[in-house]
């Protein structure tokens, strides 16, 4: 059976869930070769997880007639112009989030990837785990009755006391909406469908951050971008959602997704996991819900494993360029209606993704 060859650009922090579950998981896949601007990195990948090539640059990537899809997972402020060389050289792009940091980047991406035949998508792909899975399905259900809104918060002090490059979540195409959103929006309109026109309240509330990793510790980050941010959503249903992402509060609880709907409240998992406790709460009682999918670990990669499932069998793919252009649309669109002080119309089309198969094989989508 033929399998989709991936070839690597970027081998940073995220990238050893990926080359773990891409080399025992999923089955359409094997890892062409791997680049990195750091070559060790890159050669300690290879040789940990037995990858045939290791590239001189990305560039030597592209040229590789063997690479199927480019999985780009270089640093946030990197994704558009990586991006866009990959598909400039032929080839299919998932990327990690965000897309790019502008929607006019975006919709360039978007627009290159059609104008050539190339497959566009990238991540997040949490919401094709069993928690946002089963969230959906219990909506579509009508258990909660019809939605009328959401309440979605993430909620930190920020990533400087932990990560070892913390200057990169304060750069124009990072900050809370866009480096944590991406998880957050796409879960809304998987679960209620396309945004309409959003509103939007941000705010600096730090000029600098100080790094408290053992690599960086005192270093002093500038701050570039707004750091709590507020938005107002509204979907083509007629639900409107409150989405807050922040770097600026202490709080105990940094992430929640609420959905109400007209007979009842359901309480959606961390949009940044594959699984979580799903609790419903209809008049004055409370009840659990089981999860009804598969996929309940860390399985970072499973929407590049649907892509390459969709270049073999051209079914309709769920990570897809169409997703993540709107979930770009609905983040900067926040971020101009706070600029601009005005509502703002999003003009991207949406229609949620097939949901996930259930009772299938690790390893197999469909």
């Amino acid at each position: 059976m033929r399998k989709v060859r991936i070839g690597f650009v970027g081998v940073g922090n995220i990238s050893g869930t990926y080359l773990k579950n891409l080399t025992t998981l999923f089955r359409d896949i094997e890892i062409a070769g791997v680049c990195d601007l750091i070559r060790e990195r890159a050669e300690t990948a290879a040789e940990t997880y037995r990858i045939p090539k290791v590239y001189d640059d990305m560039y030597a990537l592209f040229a590789d007639p063997g690479v199927d899809i480019v999985l780009n997972i270089t640093q946030a402020y990197n994704h558009y112009a990586v991006t866009k060389a990959a598909l400039e050289h032929g080839k299919n792009v998932y990327s990690e989030k965000p897309l790019a940091p502008t929607f006019e980047q975006a919709k360039e991406l978007f627009d290159l990837a059609q104008s050539r035949g190339l497959l566009l998508g990238g991540a997040p792909d949490t919401f094709m785990g069993a928690g946002i899975q089963s969230a959906r399905r219990y909506i579509d259900a009508g258990l909660i009755g019809t939605p009328l809104g959401a309440e979605a918060r993430m909620i930190t002090h920020g990533p400087e006391s932990w990560h070892p490059d913390p200057a990169a979540f304060y750069q124009p195409a990072a900050g809370p909406m866009l480096d944590m959103g991406p998880y957050y929006v796409t879960t809304l309109i998987n679960l209620l469908g396309r945004v309409d026109r959003v509103a939007g309240m941000a705010r600096a509330s730090f000029p600098e951050r100080v790094a408290g990793c053992e690599q960086r510790r005192g270093e002093r980050i500038p701050v570039d971008v707004p750091t709590h941010v507020n938005g107002i959503l509204s979907f083509e249903n007629g639900a409107v959602a409150h989405l807050l992402t922040t770097f600026d509060v202490y709080h105990p609880q940094h992430s929640a997704v609420e959905i109400y709907g007209s007979e009842g409240t359901l309480f959606v998992p961390n949009p940044n996991n594959f699984s979580g406790e799903i609790q419903l709460r209809r008049g004055n009682e409370d009840a659990v819900l089981p999860l009804l999918y598969g996929y309940r670990e860390n399985v970072r990669g499973l929407g590049l494993a649907d892509m390459a499932r969709g270049l073999l069998t051209g079914r309709e793919r769920r990570a897809d360029g169409v997703q993540q252009l709107h979930v770009v649309e609905v983040m900067t669109g926040i971020l101009r209606a706070s600029e601009e002080e005005r509502t703002v119309k999003i003009t991207t089309p949406f229609e949620r993704r097939a949901p996930m198969a259930a009772g299938l094989p690790a390893g197999m989508l469909d």
